[in-house]
C-alpha cells in the first residue's frame, strides 16, 4: 500500500509549494474549496520541507474532508 499523504493549506501558501516534492506539477492543477482559500497537495515518502508545521492527513481522513459541504458543492434538484 502507498505511503501516500495529503496536506491542507492556504491558497496564500500555494507560492511556496515546491512542486517537484509533491504529486502535483502547479499551482494551477490543484482544487480548492468552495471558498477558494484553502487547497492540498500530496506526497510521498519523507514530508517536504515545504509542508513543514502543516498537519498531514490519511487517504481516508482526506476523503471524509473531501466530501464535506466545505469542498463539495451540494446537488441542485431538477
Amino acid at each position: 500500500m502507498s505511503d501516500r499523504q495529503y496536506v491542507i493549506i492556504n491558497a496564500t501558501d500555494v507560492s511556496s509549494v515546491n512542486f517537484d516534492d509533491v504529486l502535483e506539477t502547479s499551482g494551477d492543477t490543484l482544487r480548492y474549496n468552495i471558498a477558494g482559500d484553502e487547497t492540498f497537495v500530496k506526497y510521498e515518502g519523507p514530508k517536504p520541507r515545504c509542508l513543514y508545521g502543516k498537519d498531514t492527513l490519511s487517504h481516508s481522513a482526506m476523503l471524509t474532508v473531501l466530501s464535506g459541504e466545505a469542498w463539495t458543492a451540494p446537488m441542485e434538484e431538477l
